[in-house]
């Protein structure tokens, strides 16, 4: 009976490094997928706010410079980079 529990307590002090080394992976490995998930929700954002400021600009540019194709051209460029940037800007991580 000795025996066995000394075999039973050398088997836990072995295997207690490998249970501590799951752990510390599976936190790990959920934060590096909740980092990569709030990246890739960032570049979605920004992806979005590129197209609505490209096309508020396009909007403002005509209004502004009237029948053309310069001022709307103008307009959707600028509006595209500021969105982008405050959609980029805005998000968390």
């Amino acid at each position: 009976m000795r025996r066995l529990m000394i075999a039973a307590a050398a088997l836990a002090v072995a295997a207690a490094p490998g249970l501590a080394q799951a752990q510390y992976y599976h936190h790990h490995h959920h934060y590096r997928h909740a980092y990569a998930r709030c990246h890739a929700d960032r570049r979605h954002d920004a992806r979005v706010g590129t197209a609505v400021g490209a096309a508020a600009g396009g909007l403002a540019g005509y209004a502004i410079a009237g029948h053309g194709v310069v001022g709307p051209l103008v307009g959707a460029g600028v509006g595209a980079v500021a969105g982008h940037q405050i959609a980029k800007n805005n998000h968390p991580c």
